[in-house]
């Protein structure tokens, strides 16, 4: 799987452990299967975005703060151009017409 879905899948274990829950009680305040929590937890599915929310709120997280990852080098340079707003995100082409 791709280092984003490792990295959210470490981040729920962490936020998980650190609630002190089992995958199983994580699962049940979720409403999802515990296996998958396990899956999830390592990387090995891509949870769909309902998903992730339903293990936010289980979490009593809004989505962007279950989210709040660290960006992989790759990945820097989309994390800051996301929070710009559209008018203010560089035109990679206008170098190249000037």
């Amino acid at each position: 799987m791709t280092s984003l879905v490792q990295r959210i899948g470490r981040r729920v274990r962490g936020l998980r452990e650190a609630q002190g829950w089992s995958q199983e009680t994580l699962a049940e305040r979720a409403g999802l299967n515990r296996s998958y929590i396990g899956e999830v937890e390592r990387g090995s599915v891509i949870a769909s975005v309902v998903t992730v929310e339903k293990i936010a709120h289980a979490l009593a997280l809004s989505l962007p703060a279950l989210l709040d990852i660290a960006p992989a080098s790759d990945e820097a340079a989309l994390t800051v151009h996301a929070s710009l707003p559209l008018a203010e995100v560089p035109d990679p082409l206008s170098a190249k017409r000037g």
